[in-house]
């Protein structure tokens, strides 16, 4: 079960944390994986893992939102695979302030990366998988687009756009054989977790992070991993009956509050 064998997939943001942990898992069940990444050294760090345990794939330097270079590696892909299979639209920037303190670049630098980067890459897809009448998307959301978070405005706001992309291409292309799903994580403990933590409350980095940590009803973080289960299920043929879906995997945090 969950083979991804002969499948060539392409997974954004996965120099570190989630798509990293996706591209490796999504490598370890036979795909061949597209490392794309802002930072080639991250992408290369993440093919090395890969290849260290057996796996195909390769690292490429990617702005998810310049629309001309998505395409021109998008096609590339297909050159040299033959088609695309899977995308992974992992690729996300975090912003924290409110209304009042989020300013005009900061709205502008969120809603590029966030917004613009996942039409980009899933305009890119959809150019081919259209033609083979095949393919799975799968976006990366946030319980941020189903809840109020404190000091999320700017971001809460893409994921939301985020959640209505799923939905929207999930209808327009289910006639073209192709699936279209977001998962929506609440806090996972990821490098920008401990980074923000440094430089937010330097020294009272243990502290704050089991403050974090017990704010989810579960008790703890989502790890990367399992978020990289629940990709892996909705990517795989066992989830070819899943599409048009938004896949919470938040400890409780939405409901059982």
């Amino acid at each position: 079960m969950f083979s991804l064998a002969n499948k060539t997939v392409i997974v954004t943001g996965a120099g570190s944390g989630i798509g990293q942990a996706i591209a490796v898992l999504f490598a370890k069940q036979g795909a061949h994986v597209e490392v794309f990444d802002l930072k080639h050294e991250s992408a290369q760090e993440t093919v090395e893992l890969i290849k260290t345990g057996g796996g195909s794939a390769n690292a490429t330097a990617c702005d998810v939102a310049d629309y001309t270079a998505v395409k021109a590696l998008f096609d590339a892909v297909v050159r040299i695979h033959g088609k695309i299979d899977i995308l992974v639209n992992n690729a996300g920037i975090a912003h924290i302030g409110t209304a009042l303190s989020t300013g005009e670049e900061d709205m502008d630098r969120v809603y590029r990366v966030n917004i613009k980067g996942v039409h980009a890459c899933a305009q890119a897809a959809l150019a081919h998988m259209t033609a083979r009448k095949n393919g799975v998307i799968l976006n990366m959301c946030s319980i941020a687009a189903q809840m109020g978070l404190p000091d999320r405005f700017a971001y809460s706001m893409t994921k939301g756009a985020v959640l209505m992309m799923t939905y929207s291409i999930a209808k327009d292309f289910i006639k073209d054989g192709i699936r279209c799903n977001c998962i929506a994580p609440a806090r996972v403990h990821t490098p920008f977790v401990d980074g923000y933590l440094a430089k937010t409350y330097p020294g009272q980095e243990a502290e704050m992070f089991q403050k974090l940590s017990e704010a989810q009803p579960i008790g703890r973080m989502a790890k990367p991993d399992e978020v990289a289960a629940t990709a892996l299920y909705l990517c795989s043929d066992e989830a070819g009956f899943v599409t048009g879906t938004n896949y919470t995997i938040d400890g409780g945090a939405v409901n059982l509050r």
